[in-house]
């Protein structure tokens, strides 16, 4: 049984610049030194999914690097209500597409679903879904520039070929 490792990635800093950190579980990646595998998607840490690999720590102000996108999508779900109605609406339906559901709280789901099912088909039931909650939205939390929010990052353009 491989044995999983918790790990603090910075997740961003606050109005103070202290760094904000979430624990995340990780695997050690075998035959390596602080090389490790995502357990699950985080709900903070930005740039990131499930299975991805990772160094830590790194020299760099993210304290990690990212060295193998695994092709998954990192799916956040915020609410300002309980996430219980969200949950049970829209996990099945991701579930039936090969996502799951990596974090579950009050106000926060996080989903792992990999690149190949398509943007447009996991956006179609995330906005059908979603949509239907007040004061509920979701972000990917691995396809944008975690520094303007808004430029794709495009790791999916090697992995869409390959599929």
């Amino acid at each position: 049984m491989t044995q999983t490792h918790q790990i603090p990635l910075i997740a961003g800093y606050n109005d103070n610049g202290e760094p904000v950190v979430e624990q995340v579980i990780v695997t050690p990646v075998k035959g390596t030194t602080n090389e490790y595998r995502l357990h699950k998607s985080p709900a903070f840490v930005r740039s990131v999914a499930a299975d991805d690999r990772i160094r830590f720590p790194a020299d760099n102000t993210a304290a990690f690097e990212l060295l193998e996108h695994s092709g998954n999508l990192s799916i956040r779900v915020f609410s300002k209500l309980n996430t219980a109605q969200v949950d049970e609406a829209l996990t099945p339906e991701l579930e039936l597409m090969g996502g799951r559901l990596d974090v579950s709280s009050t106000g926060l789901l996080v989903y792992t679903i990999h690149v190949s099912i398509g943007f447009k088909r996991i956006e179609a039931l995330l906005d059908s879904s979603v949509g239907r909650f007040p004061d509920t939205i979701w972000y990917y939390g691995n396809v944008y520039d975690p520094e303007d929010g808004v430029t794709p990052l495009n790791w999916w353009d090697d992995i869409a070929q390959s599929v």
